[in-house]
């Protein structure tokens, strides 16, 4: 898949800073280097639309799936998006590439109308008959997976819409027709909130090889042991009571209610509460649990799907005001608080006690807590973990500072180390993600990079003048983020006082104890004019 372009007629959000906006994004179907991984990403300083950006694009292919299949995105977050957007999606065999648009225009009497589909064939783009014709879904990608490394509320509100769709449809299944399937959501965001679902599901179900990518980053050798709470009628939990189960508290469909029991019987050992309906399994990971999973999960995304969808009952414990003030919230397009969490001790579905192995004699195996692991070893495990387990062709991945917890040596490496892993089909998908550093553009032509802007309370992007690929770390900040000289501009105003008032004997005393950089050696040229004129 590839993003060719998008055009914003009227966003509805952002008090219309993203209303006009028209940013292409074309590039090239394979590399200079024949590579075929082409990401896009989006630069600028804070404030700019970058991640507003990304809301868009999902909040779009989410509503194209509400028109198509309302079943499995039964609302969407922004009713009122005008818009066009040109994509291709890929197929096997002679199909080939598709150009696809798609868009959303108010009709004669100024009322909003259906999305309409547009394929492009040899005469021209010519439409899709009907928005519940196969054609439209197939053309559609097939899911929308975001990452977000902090909380931004601003990306997430589409994926909160849906997962909450989602939670209120299981509800009322459970209720009504316990055999009743609810259908899986075609957006999902992974947050600090999911991430070890992401991590659990690759641990146990995935390659080896892949597993040992995943955490060798951090010195480690492998998951050691993890236990899961499923809560199920404890204080705080709904009151309806079930027709099949006979109790209070949350209900289950079958299908949650075959996960459980998969997990139970994987399990090293575990317990149930009756008075409170609480499950504790424990998980000692081996070859034998391993292949306990494997054998109910045959594939990562398989397990992290189950496991998501417990994890998607806990908005069921968000208080009734709460979501009611978020779904006003949404609907004004006005949002003056965090998007609500409940409590980890009220959770349906929560993870515990997560430890890895640590490399070393077998007799000096020690094993670790993971919540002793750097905000970056998470991140990066989960970053990769998700590139891995969503393989679908035309899957479109928004990832908004996926990096923004890595050291510099890490985020050198990001597209190398992402180009590393061993899956394949990186580029029948579309990457787009967002940065506020030099050093991901640095591994990018510029072809595949757009610096956002605001000027007079209005968004625009623009593809870099400089090439970027291989382009120094100074040059990208210089050119991209009008950070020039790249020192720090308390160490700035120091040099440029040196140089304008300071006299020999000040310079001398003050050149020790700045560090190197281009603005050091203006400062020694004064140094060597001063002593000049004496």
């Amino acid at each position: 898949m590839r993003i060719v372009r998008v055009k914003i007629f009227e966003a509805a959000s952002c008090g219309g800073l993203l209303d006009g906006m028209d940013i292409e994004l074309l590039r090239p179907r394979k590399a200079r280097d024949n590579a075929d991984f082409l990401p896009m990403c989006l630069l600028g300083k804070n404030g700019t639309g970058k991640s507003q950006f990304l809301q868009i694009i999902a909040e779009i292919f989410q509503a194209a799936w509400h028109e198509h299949r309302p079943e499995e995105e039964a609302t969407v977050a922004n009713p009122d998006l005008l818009f066009e957007i040109i994509y291709e999606v890929s197929f096997e065999g002679d199909a080939g590439v598709k150009r696809v648009k798609l868009s959303r225009a108010r009709d004669l009497s100024g009322r909003i109308g259906k999305i309409q589909m547009e394929i492009r064939g040899e005469d021209g783009y010519g439409p899709v008959p009907d928005n519940q014709h196969p054609e439209f879904g197939r053309h559609l990608p097939p899911l929308v997976v975001a990452y977000t490394s902090g909380d931004n509320e601003t990306l997430s509100l589409p994926f909160y819409v849906s997962r909450s769709s989602y939670a209120s449809a299981v509800r009322t299944a459970a209720l009504e027709n316990s055999e009743a399937v609810v259908p899986e959501n075609r957006l999902i965001l992974l947050d600090y909130s999911t991430h070890l679902e992401v991590l659990i599901a690759n641990m146990m179900v995935a390659p080896a090889e892949l597993q040992t990518r995943l955490v060798e980053h951090a010195n480690l050798s492998g998951l050691h042991s993890f236990r899961l709470i499923i809560q199920l009628a404890h204080p705080g939990t709904p009151n309806a009571r079930g027709k099949k189960s006979g109790r209070k508290g949350v209900q289950l469909t079958d299908e949650l209610e075959s996960y459980i029991n998969a997990l139970c019987r994987a399990a090293t050992c575990w317990e149930y509460d009756p008075k409170h309906a609480v499950y504790t399994l424990d998980y000692l990971v081996d070859y034998e649990s391993r292949k306990a999973f494997g054998a109910f999960w045959p594939t990562a995304l398989e397990l992290y799907r189950s496991l998501h969808k417990l994890a998607m009952l806990n908005d069921l414990m968000i208080p009734k005001t709460a979501r009611e003030r978020v779904s006003k919230n949404i609907r004004s397009r006005k949002f003056a608080s965090k998007l609500p969490e409940p409590q980890d001790e009220i959770k349906v579905f929560k993870v515990e006690e997560v430890r890895f192995r640590k490399p070393g004699p077998s007799a000096q195996i020690s094993d670790v807590d993971y919540v002793s692991l750097s905000d970056g070893e998470h991140q990066q495990a989960q970053l990769f973990g998700i590139v891995a387990m969503f393989r679908d062709r035309n899957t479109l991945f928004l990832l908004d500072e996926p990096e923004s917890h890595f050291n510099p040596q890490w985020r050198a490496k990001l597209i190398t180390r992402i180009m590393d892993l061993p899956v394949q089909g990186l580029g029948e998908q579309e990457f787009i993600l967002t940065t506020h550093a030099p050093f991901v553009p640095s591994d990018m032509r510029r072809e595949q990079v757009r610096i956002f802007s605001k000027e007079n309370d209005k968004l625009s992007a623009r593809q870099p003048e400089i090439e970027t690929f291989g382009a120094t770390y100074d040059s990208i900040l210089s050119h991209c983020f009008d950070v020039d000289p790249p020192i720090s501009e308390l160490a700035q105003e120091k040099i440029n006082n040196l140089k304008k008032t300071g006299s020999v004997e000040d310079i001398e005393s003050e050149m020790p104890l700045l560090g190197s950089s281009v603005e050091k050696a203006l400062l020694a040229d004064r140094l060597f004019e001063l002593k000049k004129q004496k």
